[in-house]
């Protein structure tokens, strides 16, 4: 019942007393209390280390792609260079010494092996900034700076 000082503004017949807003709301709209408990007990456990070093080993792997996709793998771009033709390869810019070159292309082979060619793109830009942005979430959330991307 309403306090008497304002008895006389309610009806009867069509108003109804609540001293707690839980108890008009299961009365008026039962579906939106329903709702707001199970947003409100609703939890998410993160994510433990192990799952996170598993979730980026993937995109890690997957920057470096293929041999052949020399727009993307700097060993793809001498991959075609004969060894005897060291000066040509010098006056380059982009020269990789052979020692550093070998062990690119092991990386690569290791790397075609694990995840099969076919999984190796080529992919669009787009595609490669999924990769890449998902890399970057998950070395962030292994405390790197945020666009650490080195492989």
């Amino acid at each position: 019942m309403p306090h008497a000082d304002l008895a006389d503004i309610f009806s009867r017949s069509k108003s109804r007393y609540y001293i707690n807003l839980p108890e008009v709301l299961r009365r008026v709209a039962p579906s939106l209390v329903s709702d707001i408990l199970v947003e409100q007990s609703w939890s998410q456990e993160p994510r433990g280390l192990t799952e996170i070093l598993e979730a980026e080993d993937v995109p890690s792997g997957l920057v470096q792609p293929p041999l052949e996709h020399a727009d993307r793998h700097p060993a793809g771009r001498d991959q075609g260079r004969r060894e005897g033709d060291l000066a040509a390869s010098a006056r380059r810019a982009e020269t990789i010494q052979r020692n550093v070159l070998k062990m690119a292309i092991k990386a690569a082979k290791r790397v075609e092996q694990r995840y099969g060619k076919k999984n190796l793109g080529p992919w669009d830009d787009f595609e490669w900034g999924m990769i890449n942005g998902k890399l970057s979430a998950l070395r962030w959330a292994l405390g790197y700076e945020w666009d650490f991307l080195d492989t």
